[in-house]
């Protein structure tokens, strides 16, 4: 009986927690609102000077690009995405986005080690610091060996860690891969036992999100050539002990990742035994 009160007590306190983040969610969404029309748009359209249109216009695109968009995605997939595993990560904001096409039986200290001599190079973490530098490497044509990856999720959590390579020393095109631990006891479609899963694509340009208006990078459509040339970076100096490709294991498809951009696949899966 003292076990299902305190359990009732403790769901009902979590319910009124999350509302409670509910209503300051959205009274901070009306105050950014309110200052963004009185502001913003008001110099936007009555600025005295070009250059005073010119801010207010970034000021706003950022506002939409980076809070209403982003929010308003993330409470409508929550609707309609299901939460459970289906081949494709999820970006920071919900959207569906690159498929998952690699996994790994191994622990992480094999998995690092073979990326690491097959010439990949782990990304920084994504931190404001990691940013700016990324975003002044772009700007000067600098190269960023380890600049970091936009969060992806599975499982409901945010990627272990990235690898990258760079191409040409440029931070607008890169082979990036994304790593998840496998929960403890987790199955694969089809009973398959994996420790780890991956999601590879190439980064071709920088440009805008089709989607939030967010700058991002643009993908290559064909996912699977970044997959197959992941797996021959390994194949071709790391002493592996298998690699299992299993033909259409996803059914083969198009649509688009996060950013809006066109991606096809197979559906061909390779399980990599370390």
């Amino acid at each position: 009986m003292k076990q299902n009160i305190r359990g009732y007590v403790g769901t009902s306190i979590i319910v009124v927690w999350n509302t409670f983040k509910r209503l300051m969610i959205g009274v901070i969404l009306l105050i950014i609102g309110w200052i963004t029309y009185t502001v913003v748009i008001n110099n936007l359209l009555h600025g005295e000077t070009r250059l005073d249109q010119i801010l207010a216009f970034l000021a706003l695109w950022f506002v939409v690009a980076y809070i209403f968009i982003p929010r308003i995605h993330r409470v409508l997939t929550k609707l309609y995405i299901p939460d459970y595993f289906i081949g494709r990560i999820r970006t920071a904001d919900g959207l569906l986005s690159d498929p998952v096409n690699l996994a790994f039986i191994g622990s992480e200290e094999h998995l690092h080690h073979a990326m690491k001599q097959a010439g990949w190079v782990l990304a920084d973490e994504l931190t404001l610091t990691s940013s700016f530098k990324m975003v002044m490497a772009t700007l000067l044509s600098r190269s960023y060996v380890h600049a970091p990856v936009s969060p992806g999720y599975l499982f409901g959590n945010v990627q272990s860690f990235t690898y990258q390579q760079g191409v040409n020393n440029k931070t607008s095109a890169r082979h990036h891969v994304r790593f998840w631990k496998t929960p403890d006891g987790w199955l694969m479609p089809g009973g398959h036992r994996v420790d780890w899963v991956a999601a590879g694509t190439y980064d071709r340009a920088v440009g805008f999100s089709y989607f939030t208006l967010q700058i991002t990078h643009k993908i290559e459509s064909d996912t699977d050539i970044e997959r197959d040339y992941i797996v021959d970076t390994l194949e071709s100096i790391v002493k592996l002990k298998r690699v299992n490709i299993i033909k259409n294991y996803f059914s083969a498809y198009h649509h688009r990742s996060g950013g809006g951009d066109n991606i096809t696949t197979d559906g061909a899966l390779p399980i990599i035994e370390l």
